[in-house]
């Protein structure tokens, strides 16, 4: 399963609202890829979040979002420096992690945010 782009109407839809309070719609643990597509760390982080993406079918949502594209949807998560990633567990706030990481870095964020 290829990774899926959100735009902010997708994140509403099937993550979660972005007004009032924290109410999370999904029924997997999510990781937001907050990139640009100038961004030379983003295109370096890209292929492994792709290949997680792959390896956690069924288990985890992950999406990425252009924060270019999607200024509001990286606002809401106060994005100050990217690649970012968010992740959103089942039944907490989203945690946001800024900067590029290695594949096997990502996998154990996965399993000790996501799946703990």
């Amino acid at each position: 399963m290829a990774t899926k782009h959100l735009n902010k109407a997708e994140f509403e839809n099937k993550v979660a609202k972005l007004n009032g309070k924290w109410q999370f719609l999904g029924d997997k643990p999510v990781l937001v890829d907050f990139y640009a597509a100038w961004c030379r760390p983003c295109q370096m982080l890209s292929p492994i979040v792709d290949e997680v993406a792959e390896e956690y079918a069924g288990r985890v949502d992950i999406y990425k979002v252009n924060v270019d594209d999607e200024q509001e949807l990286a606002a809401y998560f106060n994005v100050r420096s990217i690649p970012t990633l968010a992740y959103i567990p089942l039944d907490d706030k989203p945690m946001l992690v800024p900067g590029g990481m290695g594949k096997a870095q990502l996998k154990e964020n996965i399993e000790k945010l996501l799946l703990k």
